[in-house]
């Protein structure tokens, strides 16, 4: 099974993922990008662990490494942008309070592709490491990538009117960048798990709407205009409504692409196969254009910068504003959506009343061979988007069938207009999956 998955390496700390790994990927990003590398890690007990191994790892390959220390993953990727120097994240983002993951970064501020990742994966099964000399090893700087990244996102917003938002932290990164945002732009701010504990005492990281109670009640209790969670690393964003209700993420998804398309009276939007029709939807009706990708934040990023579009993003809160950064950011999601507020003068609620509703049912099944799968998919689906596995669209929704990038396992997506339909063309897709597997 390949090392580096969809979003880089991951696995449970200390057991799949060592201190050794950690020195070795160190070692490999510095061999081939050598100069100086920026680390920065999430609030996970084993973050400052796992980040001392990197920052050795670079060293000892002849590079300097500049620890960020704590920080969100779009603020290591905005200073890696703004120096024009690679850098490396130690999270494992919305994963379990077990587990870590080591992302590489590029100059540019986005994530290694999969062809980047497979080349690092070569050089870390080779062991070919570029070792320094005794007299050559790199030196260790500090430096900070909270304030610049704050600012930016500052700047990039004028609110016209005052907000109320309540701010559910996670206990993760975005305790020192979400807070202070909000704050500087004249929010009245309340904070909730908004200090670092990597036992995640009050939540899973992943900011699902079953772990948000606290955050919905929050909403309504304060009276707020808005509520926001992130995950670990704070490169997602999702939203519950000035109702205490949460938003679906892919309708936010449609409801900022939406925003984007009329702003710029056209353009393209870039998001995977797996994202619901709403954003198909919204962006045509809009005049823009879609192009679906594979599963996988780095894949939009790239597929973005190819197609020169406007916005892209991920049906799961993690959303791309290309003129900031070419990587999925939290942060910059929050001053977005009020400036969409304060543009409109609606209410959350009655914008996302605006958005086409779907039914969506996901389920996954065991499978070993993928590559007989893939065939089966194109063979008896030639039409299919075939992207990533066999993605086929119907008038009234749409069933995708792929494996899985990182597990032995297949899934299913299946949307329709109603309930019903989503449900009959999830059981299609259980019916071609097992006689694929037969």
């Amino acid at each position: 099974m390949s090392l580096f998955g969809t979003n880089g390496v991951r696995g449970i700390a200390n057991e799949e993922l060592t201190a050794e790994m950690a020195l070795d990927l160190g070692r490999v990003i510095a061999t081939l990008k050598p100069g100086k590398v920026a680390v920065a890690c999430d609030t996970r007990i084993s973050s400052q662990m796992l980040k001392s191994a990197v920052l050795a790892g670079i060293m000892s390959a002849g590079s300097d490494a500049i620890d960020l220390g704590i920080a969100p993953t779009p603020a290591l990727q905005f200073y890696a942008k703004k120096n024009q120097i690679p850098g490396v994240v130690v999270t494992a983002s919305h994963n379990p309070r077990e587990y870590n993951g080591i992302k590489f970064v590029q100059e540019n501020g986005a994530e290694f592709f999969r062809e980047m990742d497979e080349e690092s994966e070569r050089v870390y099964v080779s062991k070919k490491f570029r070792i320094a000399k005794w007299s050559e090893v790199g030196k260790l700087l500090t430096d900070d990538c909270i304030e610049n990244y704050v600012s930016a996102i500052v700047e990039n917003v004028d609110l016209k009117r005052k907000y109320r938002v309540v701010v559910d932290c996670g206990n993760g990164a975005s305790y020192l960048t979400s807070p202070e945002i909000l704050r500087r732009l004249d929010c009245e701010v309340y904070s909730i798990n908004a200090y670092p504990d990597g036992r995640f005492p009050a939540r899973n990281p992943e900011p699902v709407e079953r772990e948000l109670e606290l955050l919905k009640r929050a909403v309504v209790d304060f009276n707020a205009d808005l509520g926001v969670a992130h995950d670990g690393d704070a490169d997602r964003a999702v939203f519950v409504n000035e109702k205490g209700e949460f938003v679906s993420e892919d309708a936010m998804l449609a409801l900022m692409a939406k925003y984007y398309v009329e702003k710029s009276r056209g353009g393209i939007v870039v998001t995977p196969v797996s994202s619901s029709r709403c954003v198909e939807d919204v962006v045509k009706e809009a005049g823009g254009e879609i192009v679906y990708t594979a599963v996988g934040s780095p894949v939009v990023a790239k597929v973005m910068i190819e197609k020169k579009a406007i916005f892209g993003g991920e049906g799961n809160g993690g959303f791309i504003f290309p003129e900031h950064l070419l990587a999925r950011d939290g942060g910059m999601s929050i001053a977005k959506v009020l400036q969409l507020l304060d543009e409109t003068g609606k209410k959350l609620s009655e914008l996302i009343a605006e958005i086409p509703r779907y039914h969506m049912i996901k389920g996954k099944v065991a499978c070993r061979n993928k590559e007989k799968l893939l065939s089966m998919l194109r063979e008896e689906f030639p039409d299919a988007n075939h992207v990533d596995g066999a993605r086929i669209d119907f008038e009234d929704g749409w069933l995708l069938i792929r494996p899985s990038g990182t597990e032995p396992i297949a899934r299913i997506y299946a949307e329709g207009k109603t309930k019903q339909r989503a449900e009959e063309l999830y059981n299609e897709g259980l019916r071609i999956l097992k006689k694929a597997l037969e």
